[in-house]
């Protein structure tokens, strides 16, 4: 009970959040436009419209959901701290594990509202401009599950950074960094040793696993077209296949779990 209220209480605050309701919109319209430009090549590739429309919000998502769990996350602690809200919560009989979890909960309800607005209005602009009642809606399902694990892990970051970083000013920079490089320095990083190595040692071996350990990149892989459609490849060959499905899996389900727990020690030391 302490758990939800801690949750409804955070939902509260939400709905006065205008970054969560510009999140809701951005997701809603790139994904719009995503499937309405997506669907000019279907005839020519020869697959599946939402097919075409997921693989296209993917790309979105890779970047945007990481970005809004963040904003959703990084004062959760020390905006608290900053307002004195920490040490009234502390001074009723709630756990810091409780606050972190009602606090986890309701961020990861606004998280899974905005992907599931920009997804729904996807799939049915799909369904009206092809008229086949017959589509697999699988792709979208697996789309919205792994986005949903994808922010969870960003969540915890978030949170981890709140709890070190006492400054809700100095923690927005923090996020905004950690963004940077789990997104885009990382890919950039292991494409330049890649290029260096010229298909050596690193390329074989390290590689594949270097990509999988990164939860942004895991949700890219799990989320590709199947190998039979090349013209849908955005950027990673069978290389970074290798690890396979369950690799891909582990990496996204385990991040959310490490992050949280390391969220909850560093929570476990601030002193309000």
């Amino acid at each position: 009970m302490s758990i939800l209220n801690i949750a409804r209480l955070e939902l509260l605050i939400a709905r006065r959040n205008m970054w969560v309701t510009t999140s809701v919109l951005l997701m809603a319209v790139f994904s719009l436009v995503l499937t309405l430009a997506g669907a000019t090549p279907v005839g020519t590739v020869g697959a599946s419209p939402l097919l075409v429309a997921t693989t296209s919000i993917t790309t979105l998502s890779v970047y945007l959901v990481p970005l809004v769990a963040l904003l959703l996350s990084f004062d959760a602690i020390s905006g608290e701290v900053e307002r004195g809200t920490l040490a009234l919560n502390l001074s009723y009989p709630l756990s810091r594990a409780e606050i972190l979890i009602g606090k986890f909960l309701a961020h990861l309800l606004v998280l899974g509202f905005a992907v599931g607005a920009g997804l729904g209005l996807s799939g049915l602009l799909v369904v009206w401009q092809s008229g086949n009642a017959n589509i697999s809606f699988f792709p979208l399902i697996r789309l919205f599950a792994t986005s949903l694990a994808l922010g969870s892990a960003f969540l915890g970051l978030g949170y981890l950074i709140s709890s070190l970083v006492r400054q809700p000013g100095v923690a927005s920079g923090a996020a905004i960094a950690m963004w940077l490089v789990a997104v885009v320095l990382y890919d950039l990083v292991l494409l330049g040793a890649l290029v260096a190595d010229g298909g050596g040692f690193f390329t074989k071996t390290l590689f594949p696993w270097l990509l999988v350990a990164n939860p942004a990149d895991a949700f890219r892989l799990l989320n590709m077209p199947e190998i039979s459609v090349p013209e849908l490849a955005s950027g990673f060959n069978s290389a970074g296949l290798v690890s396979g499905f369950a690799g891909q899996i582990t990496s996204l389900l385990l991040w959310p779990v490490l992050a949280l727990l390391l969220a909850w020690a560093a929570l476990r030391r601030v002193e309000p």
